[in-house]
């Protein structure tokens, strides 16, 4: 398996993957994903702007997708509760919208993706690499607290949505 740059032919198995999230999420009565966000249009922007990446087996089919950028997160200006552990003024890594297919979760995927991310950082020494998610999905909280991500806060979307801000020092 490997990971690349999402491609526009790559939408429609991403929307099944974030749509099969939504549906995961909602069955564990997380009340995340579950207005209309993220969408078709948001992975074409993603897409557009060189930020959407894929994971795709050995017969090339797209098992897990993520947004990452380099761009400051407006949402991550105010942090409620705590504080970022590196100035908010330094370039940082943000990951946004991960999503694993179905039949492929619980097999290191999402800890594929965030291994890549930091690496490609630390290869630009870039110190930071920031995430947030929702208060109720205890699974997201778990991984990146075990990936060695450390709570900071709390930060709010644009939509005024509660999320827990994570954020991990590269060494």
């Amino acid at each position: 398996m490997k990971i690349r740059l999402s491609t526009f032919d790559d939408i429609p198995q991403i929307e099944i993957i974030i749509n099969d999230a939504k549906t995961y999420l909602a069955s564990l009565n997380i009340d995340q994903w579950q207005n209309g966000y993220p969408n078709a249009e948001q992975v074409e922007n993603d897409i557009k702007k060189g930020e959407s990446y894929v994971v795709v087996n050995d017969e090339n089919k797209v098992i897990a997708t993520s947004m990452f950028t380099l761009r400051k997160e407006p949402t991550y200006k105010e942090i409620f509760d705590g504080k970022w552990l590196v100035s908010e003024d330094k370039i940082y890594g943000v990951i946004h919208r991960m999503a694993i297919k179905k039949e492929f979760r619980k097999l290191g995927l999402a800890t594929f993706l965030f291994d890549e991310f930091y690496q490609q950082l630390k290869d630009k020494n870039i110190q930071s690499l920031k995430i947030d998610t929702h208060e109720d999905n205890l699974g997201m909280q778990s991984l990146i607290k075990k990936l060695g991500y450390k709570y900071c806060g709390i930060i709010y979307t644009s939509y005024k949505a509660k999320r827990l801000a994570f954020e991990k020092v590269i060494s």
